[in-house]
This record gives C-alpha cells, structure tokens and sequence, in this order.
C-alpha cells in the first residue's frame, strides 16, 4: 500500500499511528521531529503521505509540511495534521496548506478513514 510519514514528538502516540497505519497495510516511516522527518526523506525517499503534528520542539508541523513540499515530486504531498490543538487559527492554516485536520486523542476508524480519503484511489 502507501508510505506514510508520521511525525510526532509523542513516542507513544507515534507508536500507535504506526500500530494502526500498519494494520491497515501501509509501509510506516516515522520521526520525532523534524529534522527527523526530513532526514528520513532524503535517505528513504518520498512518502505518499504525510501525518504531522503541529507542536513539535523546533519546526512545527505547519513549517515541515512547507519544507516537505520543497522537495522534488513532493510539492503536492498529501498531509494530515493530527494535533491535541483545536484552535480556530491553526485549523485553518492546516487547511490553507491543503491538508486534512484531525484531533487528539484521534479515534482509529477516523484516522484510516482520513488516510485513505487523502492518499485517493489506489490501483
């Protein structure tokens, strides 16, 4: 299926989107935080999707889905914020960025739900 970047400082919080994304059949790159993630990229190649929190020590998760998107054949990489934050300005700067905003604590049929809505039809 897909390779889905997870990036969280949550340790195990990261390990249960992994946990989930794996049961659903996806290959998992994750990271604990941005330079992490972008590390990751340049040595393993590009994800098909990326899950991002947004408070992260450093770059957040807006700014690495900026820098993500820098990078070649990724401009329009498809990304979900998965965030304990609700406020109204960082919603809609995830969704400013095209991306897809889920709450935590997520509930596991939303965030397959939400991965899949992204990702789009697979062959």
């Amino acid at each position: 299926m897909a390779r889905i970047l997870v990036v969280d400082d949550d340790r195990d919080l990261r390990g249960l989107v992994d946990f989930r994304l794996r049961k659903a059949g996806h290959h998992v790159l994750t990271a604990h935080d941005a330079p992490s993630a972008l590390a990751i990229v340049a040595q393993r190649g590009r994800p098909d999707l990326a899950i991002l929190d947004i408070v992260m020590p450093g770059m957040n998760g807006l700014e690495l889905l900026v820098e993500l998107r820098k990078g070649e054949g990724m401009e329009s990489l498809p990304a979900i914020f998965l965030s304990a934050r609700i406020l109204p300005e960082d919603i809609a700067a995830g969704r400013k960025l095209g991306a897809t905003y889920l709450t935590k604590p997520f509930v596991a049929p939303a965030l397959i739900a939400a991965v899949s809505a992204a990702l789009g039809p697979q062959d």
